[in-house]
């Protein structure tokens, strides 16, 4: 491991784990922008009052949960490739895959702070011409910011871990793909274990913050409930 030659071998190739960070990062973006579409649409529908909808949602949330994320990925891909479905890349498998994933983890985060704001909100919503879906989202949920902000950005951070997951659809799509390549690759293999290494502390290097910000805010939350008023 204190090989230096190892180490500039890495530095030398050090495009291929920019492009990956690069791909890693794209791919996340969206698969965020996605995940939170449906956890607000999921989130809505559970918190609906109606015993349909509330069915609908719980059994997508319950499936996505319930099922590995890699196994969701290789399904969608091989499906649909075989299909004959052209233009479906693996960073775009990625893209959907996560989003729908996550997505189910977003709508219970959503669930969770709707539910958390005292009903007479939504009373007083009403009576002011408010329909369900509008005093949602110009009522209520501006409320429950403070509340999901800290699972969500957990979320983010679980999101992004799991675009190393995009691996097993193949294609160099994601930072993992890009420091596997490098790994076995010919002439660069012998700093394998340098390469798996840096993508190591890259993916601390994101998350990281994130996580911290995310224990920030709810300690915050938490003070704050449990501070006294006068």
């Amino acid at each position: 491991m204190l090989d230096r030659n190892k180490w500039l071998l890495v530095w030398t190739h050090r495009q291929a784990f920019l492009d990956g960070i690069a791909s890693t990062l794209v791919m996340a973006f969206f698969a965020l922008v996605l995940a939170l579409t449906i956890g607000v649409l999921f989130g809505l529908l559970s918190t609906s009052g109606k015993k349909s909808l509330s069915v609908i949602s719980r059994v997508y949330v319950e499936f996505m949960q319930n099922t590995p994320v890699m196994l969701q990925a290789m399904f969608l891909f091989y499906a649909v490739t075989f299909s004959g479905v052209r233009g479906f890349t693996p960073l775009f498998c990625g893209i959907v895959t996560l989003g729908i994933y996550h997505g189910a983890y977003m709508a219970e985060v959503f669930r969770a702070g709707i539910q958390s704001i005292p009903f007479g909100q939504s009373d007083a919503a009403y009576s002011q011409g408010f329909t369900h879906v509008s005093g949602m989202l110009y009522i209520i949920l501006p409320q429950t910011i403070k509340i999901i902000l800290p699972p969500m950005v957990n979320q983010v951070v679980n999101l992004i871990k799991n675009t190393s997951c995009m691996f097993l659809v193949g294609g160099a799509v994601d930072l993992i793909s890009r420091t596997n390549a490098f790994a076995v690759g010919e002439g660069t293999g012998a700093a394998a274990g340098q390469a798996y290494i840096v993508s190591g502390i890259i993916f601390f290097m994101i998350c990281f913050p994130l996580s911290s910000l995310a224990a920030r805010w709810e300690n915050r939350l938490k003070t704050r409930d449990v501070a006294p008023t006068t």
